[in-house]
């Protein structure tokens, strides 16, 4: 999935973290509300706004930062 066509970042918005295009919800906001086991419906039914694509990139952007991180060996 292309999360850029739905993600957007602006300093002038939470500091510039990166946010669903039209919205103030943060991605780092809907990963937190699955990780807590939210369901996808439950997050749309909650946030009317947004739609399943804009969850599904929010996992698309969190997967693409994460496989650009390397793990120290402690």
């Amino acid at each position: 999935m292309d999360y850029k066509a739905r993600l957007t970042s602006s300093p002038e918005v939470l500091l510039g973290k990166p946010v669903i295009k039209n919205t103030r919800i943060a991605v780092d906001f809907i990963l937190e509300r699955l990780g807590e086991g939210m369901s996808i419906e439950h997050i749309l039914e909650a946030y009317p706004s947004i739609e399943r694509e804009d969850i599904l990139a929010c996992i698309s952007y969190s997967s693409d930062v994460i496989s650009r991180e390397s793990l120290l060996a402690s």
